[in-house]
């Protein structure tokens, strides 16, 4: 849905891209919305006018991210179980990886402890649960998954893809190249997939 004329929607974007900004820099209780106004370039009144209270601005950032992550999910929809890490990962590269702000936005936003952060992380899981729920039906001859193993695998794929957004700082200092170089994360992702087919003490 559309609110206002075109310069109302563009002044939207520019406050959303401040909030976003500025909760990855400083912080979600660190940041005012004065703040937010300030950077964007408009009045207090009018980020209050489009999002209402900063909790309703956090609402519209995490949108966005979710909004690139479904983008990711859609392009890994097309590998089929066997690609589906490598697919991911390479997405996630694209994505967030040359994207520092929203990296560091999603970083803080999961690892703050607070319930908006848990939503999101919630809202992530369910996107990756839908995917491998439809890879499943559409693989022929595969039994059903035992429950244990099922329940677990929306959070394996994740701890795969943000285990490196949410490791960078401390992973860089280890690596020969930044975390989301592009042979970086095909190495990396080439290990996932080895690790998915063989297992950790697996021969071959």
């Amino acid at each position: 849905m559309t609110h206002g004329n075109d310069a109302d929607l563009t002044a939207r974007a520019r406050i959303r891209l401040a909030a976003l900004a500025l909760f990855a820099r400083n912080g979600f209780a660190g940041t005012s919305l004065r703040a937010v106004a300030a950077r964007a370039g408009v009045s207090h009144a009018l980020v209050r006018h489009h999002f209402g209270s900063k909790e309703g601005l956090r609402a519209a950032v995490d949108e966005d991210v979710l909004d690139v992550f479904d983008s990711l999910m859609a392009e890994a929809d097309t590998a089929g179980p066997g690609g589906l890490l490598a697919a991911f990962g390479g997405a996630a590269a694209g994505l967030f990886g040359t994207d520092d702000v929203r990296r560091e936005y999603l970083r803080r936003s999961l690892l703050e402890g607070s319930d908006a952060g848990a939503a999101l992380f919630a809202r992530l899981l369910e996107g990756v649960r839908t995917r491998l729920d439809g890879l499943r039906r559409d693989t022929a001859g595969e039994g059903p998954a035992q429950e244990p193993a099922r329940r677990w695998e929306p959070y394996q794929v994740l701890f795969l893809i943000l285990g490196p957004v949410l490791l960078e700082p401390v992973m860089t200092p280890g690596l020969p190249r930044p975390v989301f170089d592009p042979p970086v994360v095909a190495e990396r992702s080439g290990a996932n997939q080895r690790l998915i087919a063989r297992g950790i003490l697996g021969r071959g």
